[in-house]
């Protein structure tokens, strides 16, 4: 049986959103009427076909039943949690890496000072939450046994986590437990709960909200000739597997952010692919997270123009990931990235 998926686009921003979604040519995206869309691509394995909302009803039954759900889920309210603000797009998740290994700053804020003044700097600028994490998972690198992950973000972690709230990136149970007791606000698994078995037991003791991220395999060979049929379905069917999974294990809440993963387990088509139809995943009901900051796709399209921060295209991407209704965008530097969407927004404004 063809199975249909569901992508929003042809999005609309500010006063001209409004004034669609109020002559009900345009659908509000989460009940936020300063983001709309008109068109929705209907998508199976062998073909995409866009249309504008109003052809919807001219659809076979069992297929406009189908586009009908999804944009319900499309259309309905995201309510805040994690200090996270979904009235507003997008939120920003500030980067803070304590490892000596990280792709792009690894070792520059291990020490205590430097860590804590620049979390806290991270946050002043505009993040909703800072994302700490002491083991690097960029492609290639190896494991960090729990020790010595534990050891480089205690010190800095119970220093600030009383005063900003802070998403702690880790794969295991035991340091999730550890943050969470210190009082972390959300849970960033890049594995998609995968690594250690007892972490979903961990999320549903604590009810607290969490992030599942694609990636194939582990760090150290997730880069090792990554392939898919469709990245975008079958990223989208890895989702749907892991919401029946959690709920049928318990946990019940959908304080649940949906990562696809840039860059874990991805070449650069898979990247752009994913980029480009990144709305799709928009009908399975969660705010989505995207972490596009400095990654290695930038380098690959830039080439000879490839720096250090990348902020070029960091920047480009952020705003073509906010004009598809992205809610988080996961980012380095933060107050250039809310610097250039200030800007953007500024101009689009009528």
């Amino acid at each position: 049986m063809q199975r249909y998926y569901t992508r929003a686009c042809n999005f609309y921003f500010g006063n001209q959103s409004k004034i669609l979604v109020k002559k009900k040519k345009s659908f509000p995206l989460h009940q936020i009427n300063e983001i709309s869309f008109d068109q929705v691509e209907i998508i199976t394995r062998k073909s995409k076909k866009k249309i504008s909302i109003n052809q919807i009803k001219y659809l076979p039954k069992n297929i406009k039943k189908k586009i009908n759900l999804d944009i319900k889920k499309i259309k309905s309210k995201k309510k805040n949690f994690s200090a996270f603000n979904f009235k507003k797009i997008p939120n920003i998740l500030g980067v803070l890496n304590l490892t000596p290994d990280s792709f792009s700053d690894g070792g520059k804020f291990n020490k205590k000072s430097k860590g804590v003044s620049h979390a806290i700097n991270l946050y002043k600028t505009g993040a909703s939450l800072i994302d700490i994490g002491g083991e690097s998972t960029r492609p290639g690198s190896k494991a960090v046994n729990k020790k010595k992950e534990w050891d480089r973000i205690n010190k800095i972690l119970k220093l600030i986590v009383k005063k900003i709230p802070i998403s702690l990136d880790t794969r295991k149970s035991e340091i999730m437990e550890k943050g969470i007791r210190l009082g972390v606000k959300l849970i960033n698994d890049v594995s998609g709960l995968g690594h250690d078995p007892k972490t979903i037991d961990i999320l549903k003791k604590y009810n607290i909200p969490f992030v599942i991220q694609h990636s194939i395999s582990t760090p150290e060979n997730m880069q090792k000739n990554p392939k898919y049929k469709n990245e975008l379905l079958e990223i989208y069917d890895f989702f749907e597997k892991k919401i029946k999974l959690i709920r049928s294990k318990g946990i019940k809440h959908n304080n649940i952010i949906l990562d696809p993963g840039i860059g874990f387990g991805k070449n650069l088509k898979h990247n752009m692919n994913l980029i480009r139809g990144v709305s799709i995943f928009h009908s399975l009901g969660f705010p989505i997270l995207v972490g596009n900051s400095r990654k290695r796709f930038i380098k690959d399209i830039s080439k000879k123009n490839d720096s250090k921060t990348r902020i070029g295209g960091t920047m480009a991407s952020s705003i073509y990931l906010m004009m598809q209704g992205i809610q988080i965008l996961r980012i380095h530097d933060v107050s250039e990235v809310i610097q250039g969407i200030k800007v953007f927004n500024h101009i689009i404004k009528n």
